[in-house]
């Protein structure tokens, strides 16, 4: 028999963003367990924003376990939160209302800054570092620091180590901001995956006494680049079929329901959505055939020679569960228009009125990051 350590993870009340908390429990078992064999497992709600302190009682329920790269005999295991009977999703609890899809394929872009001692890292006690320009991509101390690179290959390595599927890293516009790329196919695994790599980034930059900062423009007005997280999906039908009659009909339904998208990408985005440093206005559903970098949803031009895909540009912090839900829906050449759930141009006024409803639920206790 081995004692593996098992790190328990879930997503607390906190709004508008939630946070991540995690906890431990050791248990005897013969080989890397499996979710049967993990156990429900209680704890205070009433210190994470999730139940009062004379009915504190909440239950986590397994529902993903990954591969502890940094612990010895450890694991991972992302979990739900439900009301004490064991069975019933606590309020909080949005990954229980996904409509999962397998043949959602999700890409998201998770953009964030570093940061040390409350400013980003690189960023000198008073003041500003020289202006964007070398450190996208940027290659050099002066670029990156001393530290981020070893931060970011680290974390690349305990995803990979976890099955995450990882599937790249760069240095972003502003001094001290990183991104790194989570491919998921599902819309469950895709979020799931997607929360479990923000928790390595993380519980690592802890050693570092470094924070990561999701909010989409922690800077303010300034000549700074926000963050955002891209989110680019296809479903089975488009990536079978497509064709330029289906994505005009698919723009036109995210055109329709542009607001009810808007409500689920996070808190503050007024602030990064301004048409300035590479984002289109909050306001405007721009055109997106020609892949500019100001446009939102966009078609890069590599993807538009087969219209098999999009890119959408939420901002970093968004939840995740919410995201591949909302995108999820054009599934067949219906657009959406009959299938549950479906948010369509041809959609009835029930069912849009449903979906707008679930979308402002979701909005009330969600905030980011392209995940779940």
């Amino acid at each position: 028999m081995t004692k593996y350590k098992l790190e328990y993870i879930w997503l607390d009340g906190y709004t508008p963003t939630p946070n991540l908390r995690a906890k431990r429990r050791s248990r005897n078992l013969m080989r890397f367990p499996t979710l049967e064999q993990l156990p429900l497992w209680g704890f205070d709600g009433s210190s994470t924003m999730q139940a009062e302190g004379h009915s504190s009682d909440c239950v986590l329920k397994p529902v993903a376990i990954y591969p502890d790269g940094a612990r010895i005999n450890g694991a991972l295991v992302m979990c739900e939160v439900m009301m004490p009977d064991g069975k019933t999703p606590h309020a909080t609890n949005k990954r229980a209302t996904i409509l999962d899809d397998a043949g959602a394929w999700f890409g998201f872009e998770q953009v964030y800054f570093f940061y040390k001692d409350g400013r980003p890292l690189g960023f000198p006690t008073a003041g500003y570092p020289a202006p964007q320009g070398p450190y996208y991509t940027g290659v050099g101390y002066s670029n990156v620091g001393s530290v981020a690179r070893e931060i970011v290959e680290k974390h690349l390595d305990l995803c990979l180590h976890a099955g995450i599927n990882h599937e790249g890293i760069n240095a972003e516009v502003a001094k001290g901001q990183w991104e790194f790329q989570i491919f998921g196919k599902g819309s469950k695994k895709a979020a799931d995956e997607m929360w479990m790599a923000r928790y390595l980034m993380q519980r690592l930059t802890e050693t570092y006494g470094i924070d990561i900062e999701y909010h989409c423009k922690p800077l303010g007005d300034t000549d700074w680049n926000g963050s955002g997280m891209h989110a680019n999906f296809s479903t089975t039908f488009m990536r079978e079929v497509g064709g330029k009659e289906y994505f005009e009909k698919l723009m036109k339904a995210f055109e329709t329901n542009r607001e009810d998208h808007i409500a689920v990408y996070g808190p503050d985005n007024h602030l990064r959505l301004t048409g300035k440093h590479e984002t289109a206005s909050i306001h405007q559903f721009q055109l997106w055939h020609r892949g500019p970098r100001r446009v939102d949803p966009r078609a890069p031009q590599l993807r538009q020679q087969r219209l098999q895909g999009l890119s959408g540009r939420p901002p970093p912090e968004l939840p995740g569960r919410p995201l591949p839900d909302r995108f999820a829906d054009p599934e067949d050449d219906r657009v959406g228009s009959d299938r549950q759930g479906g948010c369509g141009p041809n959609a009835s006024g029930k069912e849009s009125k449903i979906r707008s409803a679930r979308a402002q639920a979701l909005a009330d206790r969600f905030v980011l990051g392209a995940c779940i």
